[in-house]
């Protein structure tokens, strides 16, 4: 039997490790037969050792379905032409009967100073920052990929519900998933005539890079007391979740944000947390 992903290509970025949601989406699609290339963040002139380069190579150099791993800076438009130049060199474009079938966008940052300070004092400096990086990357690289994007491409990027919902702690970042939330439903309209779907992943707590910067062990507790299922998620969960929105199983599915919490964005009040108070009371 054939893999969901059999005959697909595509780009995948926002691999840091192997905890990364990005890579536990792309593990998913390699396994069920697709062909990825990926990017990494640049390493600095002065870093011999190469630790954004080595990091993911390590998770990819014995992958037959890892075709290319490219530095990008998302804000240098240098750097991501030159990603979308080697995607046509190896996947080729719809006019060469090529081109790619999915796109995965997770990229955000916020400046540390910006990110810990309540939302009301970031600065000017670290908010245009935090937006160019979380949610024009998105706008730019889905731009650059116009011309090779196959007539039922998926674009999927990764938000939270920190964009819909005021989270103590997520400030600045709250913000620019908002703005990232809008700009999946804006690109859906547009890049719908072509055929290409546009969503979003939004996943609860994770162990990550990212998500320790945000305070995650209180969250997966919170999280756990709360959700419906009474539970956090898995990396194995998103990787299915991400697979699915990329592929053709979700033909149907553009603009759309899919919560994969464990029904935690349902809640109106603590459930269960709020049981124990009240029995306790």
């Amino acid at each position: 039997m054939a893999g969901l992903f059999e005959g697909k290509r595509g780009l995948i970025t926002g691999v840091f490790n192997k905890q990364s949601i990005a890579w536990a989406i792309a593990e998913r699609v390699m396994q069920e037969g697709g062909e990825c290339g990926f990017t990494h963040m640049p390493d600095k002139p002065d870093d011999e050792r190469k630790k954004n380069r080595g990091r993911v190579v390590k998770l990819v150099e014995d992958n037959p379905r890892c075709k290319f791993l490219e530095p990008m800076d998302v804000t240098n438009d240098d750097h991501v032409a030159a990603v979308m130049a080697r995607c046509e060199a190896e996947f080729g474009s719809p006019a060469s009967a090529g081109g790619i079938d999915f796109l995965l966008h997770s990229i955000a940052f916020a400046p540390p100073e910006d990110l810990k300070k309540d939302t009301v004092d970031c600065s000017r400096e670290g908010f245009k920052h935090a937006m160019a990086i979380s949610v024009h990357s998105l706008m730019a690289l889905s731009s650059a990929a116009k011309p090779l994007l196959k007539p039922d491409a998926s674009i999927l990027t990764l938000t939270y519900y920190g964009g819909e919902k005021a989270v103590p702690g997520y400030n600045v970042m709250g913000v620019c998933k908002a703005a990232l939330d809008a700009t999946v439903k804006y690109l859906a309209y547009e890049l719908g005539p072509q055929g290409v779907r546009v969503n979003a992943l939004s996943a609860g707590p994770l162990q990550t890079i990212s998500g320790r910067g945000a305070g995650v062990d209180a969250m997966l507790g919170l999280y756990e007391a709360m959700a419906p299922l009474g539970r956090n998620i898995t990396h194995d969960e998103v990787g299915k979740s991400g697979a699915y929105l990329l592929s053709d199983m979700s033909s149907g599915v553009s603009g759309e944000i899919l919560h994969l919490d464990g029904g935690y964005n349902a809640m109106g009040s603590p459930g269960r947390l709020l049981q124990g108070i009240q029995a306790g009371a």
